[in-house]
């Protein structure tokens, strides 16, 4: 076998018992690095890399996980592999390929659970899942070697509404193209909680809106709107569609008529279709994210050397010429400057539908986050107490503005009301000290549905004229401890069956109260006031320099919440919208 290298494009981004084998070494080490840095070929001219020898009898098992979609070309790959004797020191190539839902594997990585560690390599389809587990340290770690291939997303229909909406010759941003299924057809898509296909459309709808005015409520609107037809993942997806061209399938109120998707589903499922059910498929005009397949070693540190090489082998061999035509085979695309217009038509797309076209500007991962916030709490519908420090020092001024850290607050607590429903429940307290008689803390506004009406206007209109009335109290002190468990109890006891319950508590500054319920007690009460079937987690925003994050986190977590820290008042709804995704995860 000649020398190879991974191809442009696909090299590392940010984004039974064994037999005995050699652990790992300096020289590993040296050669990941050469590998990752220079590429597989110039391994080979460091003798780091054996592709000549014949195979022996004792092969390390490689095991991967892949997701669903990638998992049958992962497979013919390692087919191809030991077909062909390829070798990686020596050694055949033996290779197990599981398909596992991204989003399953996560979880599971997170919790460091049993079945994290019962295979080598994963193979998610996108790079948010692997950036989900970088971002939190308490996770299995996860090292990202490169990506084997790529797929875009789209909006793929049933024949008669793609004519019906001008397919192929017509085209249609993201928000042109929810907006015109919303209101004509029945658009399905996953869980964005479940899958990256709609988590990356959705974020992508979300970012085509910043422009539009009231644009996070359309944002919101929009997901209303899509979480009613959703699958809990992409493989359930498309089952949704109807199963045949007869009228009563075709006019099932049930049935989809268009999914969100990746161009390689699309063409794995006209594939498979009947002469008469492919689907078309449509390419936003403003760019369609790419699922990107990663290539990551799982607990990398703990792999002997002979599972890292076989790992690098097979990583190497997806970009060489039989692996690349194994990706394609399967729909995938290996080169995205290079695209194969048969992949395409097989998909369903067709020119002058922009299929080449990616968008403007990737979205960041606060912006996928940001979103996944903004999902939880709009499909299950919230039930939120907003607890707000009202002492004296939030008059500071924020540094590098003429505004305080009240005026930042408010502006960001206005910012989050505008991304919730009408069917959602919010309310608001504001603390000091001995603000009402003895009390260190108010009810402005009582938790209920922000829809309601009310004599001169709805709730979420009186909610939005107490968030702009806060104003520090002059000499006023911070009742932490008493205000957080007042508000907590009255949070379990008025708890809202089927909604995202949860108390969001913003504070400068460190308990200042003298008489109060002491630390650990507070802990202790909140953790006996807890019940896992009947979640209410506290959100912790330290704000400033001043507050005690750690301090914060301790009390946060004792009801399997979370303490967060902004020195920038700005930050906060990013924040909550944060928490809000993790907190729903472990609830």
């Amino acid at each position: 076998m000649g020398r190879h290298s991974l191809p442009d494009g696909f090299r590392t981004r940010g984004t039974g018992p064994r037999p005995p084998v050699r652990r790992r070494n300096v020289a590993i080490v040296a050669a990941l690095l050469l590998v990752a840095a220079a590429g597989t070929a110039a391994a080979v001219d460091g003798g780091l890399l054996f592709f000549g020898r014949s195979c022996e009898d004792s092969a390390p098992l490689l095991r991967i996980a892949a997701a669903p979609g990638i998992a049958p070309a992962l497979k013919e790959a390692a087919d191809y592999a030991r077909d062909n004797e390829v070798t990686s020191a020596g050694d055949c190539l033996d290779i197990s390929v599981s398909a596992r839902e991204p989003y399953k594997v996560t979880d599971a990585l997170r919790s460091r659970e049993k079945s994290a560690t019962d295979f080598e390599v994963w193979v998610p389809d996108s790079g948010v899942w692997v950036n989900q587990l970088a971002a939190d340290a308490r996770s299995t770690p996860v090292t990202p070697m490169g990506n084997v291939a790529l797929s875009p997303v789209g909006v793929a229909m049933i024949p008669t509404a793609a004519k019906s909406l001008g397919w192929p010759d017509r085209t249609y941003t993201w928000a042109e193209l929810a907006g015109t299924t919303s209101d004509q057809l029945k658009l399905g898509g996953g869980d964005p909680s479940h899958s990256a296909t709609g988590l990356l459309a959705l974020t992508q709808l979300a970012h085509a809106t910043d422009e539009a005015k009231d644009a996070e409520t359309a944002a919101a609107a929009m997901a209303k709107t899509l979480s009613r037809r959703t699958s809990d993942s992409d493989g359930q997806v498309l089952d949704t569609l109807p199963r045949d061209l007869s009228v009563t399938e075709q006019e099932n109120p049930k049935r989809n008529q268009a999914l969100i998707l990746s161009e390689q589903a699309a063409f794995a499922y006209n594939a498979s279709a009947d002469s008469g059910d492919d689907l078309d498929l449509f390419y936003p005009a403003d760019g369609s994210p790419r699922l990107d397949f990663p290539f990551a070693l799982i607990d990398e540190p703990t792999l002997t050397t002979d599972e890292s090489w076989a790992a690098l082998r097979f990583m190497s061999l997806l970009g060489e010429s039989g692996g690349r035509k194994i990706l394609e085979r399967h729909g995938f695309r290996t080169d995205d400057d290079d695209t194969s217009d048969r992949l395409v038509t097989q998909a369903g797309g067709r020119a002058p539908q922009p299929y080449r076209e990616v968008p403007a500007e990737p979205v960041s991962d606060k912006e996928i986050e940001e979103t996944l916030g903004m999902w939880t709490i709009t499909v299950q519908n919230a039930r939120l107490t907003t607890v707000v420090d009202v002492s004296a020092s939030m008059a500071e001024p924020v540094p590098g503005t003429r505004r305080s850290r009240m005026d930042v607050t408010k502006a960001a607590l206005l910012q989050a009301l505008t991304t919730f429903t009408p069917e959602d429940e919010v309310g608001l307290w504001k603390f000091s000290t001995k603000l009402d008689g003895k009390l260190d803390y108010r009810v402005l506004v009582p938790t209920a549905r922000i829809g309601d009406r009310e004599d001169d206007g709805t709730r979420r209109d009186r909610l939005s004229a107490a968030f702009s009335g806060l104003k520090p109290v002059p000499d006023g002190a911070t009742g932490l401890y008493d205000t957080t468990l007042a508000a907590y109890k009255a949070a379990v006891a008025s708890y809202g069956s089927g909604k995202f319950n949860a108390v969001v508590l913003l504070t400068d500054g460190v308990n200042q109260d003298p008489g109060s319920i002491s630390r650990a007690d507070l802990v202790t009460e909140l953790q006996r006031r807890t019940d896992p079937e009947r979640p209410v987690p506290l959100i912790a925003v330290a704000v400033g320099p001043e507050a005690d994050k750690d301090e914060l986190a301790e009390i946060a977590e004792a009801t399997g919440g979370s303490g967060h820290q902004v020195t920038d008042p700005s930050q906060i709804h990013s924040v909550i919208l944060k928490a809000v995704v993790r907190a729903g995860r472990q609830n």
